[in-house]
């Protein structure tokens, strides 16, 4: 009986341990004169999810497309694995994995051909069952890419990604078109891949996708990074929001110190940042004075408030990327 051999598994990059496996420094991308990306640097390690935010023309896309090889800096520097995704990308294509906002793939062929028809350019694919299965497509299996739905074709775009075993996954608006429960499975494939120790660069416009997968974040405006970090060390560049209404005729509270009154009463809001101990006083004065605050409210600073900030042109208080201790 004639057998056909496995193929051979990917030749490993020599990767220093626990070194970056992307390293960006200085990038900067112009078309014309317009640059697009002015500067950016950030670094994403073996078993982390990076994830790149900001609204349309901040420069995402354009950056990702330098990492993914499919553009060159026009300054800078960009390693994949220690190499140059561009002019070396014999040695970064085989462990990269890259769903782009549009696949454009061709309509004719089946949901099985295509990947079949992709895995066939990659050293080592997983079996096209075990991709579909991975991204619920195995009932579409023979059905043309022309006729699938838009959170279906976003689907097989996906497995295409992940068909490659990738040790660095660059995602471009990945859940885009997707109900919540794909959304929550694609999610969950990304954290296995982490787990097993992927690297994952992602840009989103799910700000809850970045606070599910991302380990760390930097918010992009205007090509720069305006603020970055953790999800927490983010939201703490903003402050926290009291909110209560005072009854009619009820006496107004004393102002804690470093406290900004946004609006006086007889709907208060205050901001500050020291949410805690500002509480704990607005709290003892009203019991002390009898006053009931009405509709009281008392919301710490988060991810949201901070990316709308940028959006808006401001400048929060945390802009250097910190750095991560290695695992």
């Amino acid at each position: 009986m004639h057998t056909t051999a496995a193929p051979p598994a990917p030749s490993p990059v020599p990767v220093r341990p626990q070194a970056p496996a992307v390293e960006v420094t200085d990038l900067r991308r112009r078309y014309g004169s317009f640059e697009a990306v002015r500067g950016i640097s950030f670094e994403v390690r073996p078993g982390e999810v990076f994830a790149l935010l900001g609204v349309n023309g901040a420069g995402k896309t354009s950056a990702l497309e330098v990492v993914e090889g499919l553009a060159p800096a026009s300054g800078g520097t960009v390693r994949v694995l220690g190499h140059d995704p561009r002019t070396e990308r014999a040695a970064v294509r085989r462990h990269l994995g890259v769903l782009l906002q549009s696949s454009g793939l061709p309509g004719d062929l089946t949901v099985a051909e295509t990947v079949r028809t992709w895995a066939r350019t990659l050293t080592a694919p997983r079996p096209v069952e075990e991709a579909l299965t991975q991204v619920d497509l195995t009932g579409r299996a023979g059905v043309r890419v022309r006729s699938l739905s838009g959170g279906e074709r976003r689907r097989l775009d996906l497995a295409l990604a992940l068909v490659g075993r990738p040790r660095v996954l660059v995602l471009d608006e990945p859940t885009t078109g997707l109900d919540p429960e794909s959304r929550r499975t694609v999610w969950e494939l990304v954290g296995g891949l982490v787990d097993d120790g992927a690297a994952v660069v992602l840009t989103t416009h799910h700000l809850e996708e970045a606070e599910q997968l991302a380990g760390r974040i930097a918010i992009m405006r205007a090509g720069e990074v305006v603020v970055a970090g953790t999800r927490e060390e983010i939201a703490e560049t903003q402050p926290a929001t009291v909110r209560f209404v005072l009854d009619p005729g009820a006496p107004q509270p004393p102002v804690p110190a470093g406290v900004e009154v946004v609006s006086p009463g007889p709907r208060v809001e205050w901001h500050t940042r020291a949410l805690q101990p500002v509480l704990a006083e607005l709290l003892a004065w009203a019991a002390r004075s009898g006053v009931l605050l009405r509709g009281l409210q008392a919301r710490a600073a988060s991810l949201e408030q901070a990316f709308l900030a940028v959006a808006d042109g401001a400048d929060p208080l945390l802009t250097p990327l910190p750095e991560r201790s290695p695992r």
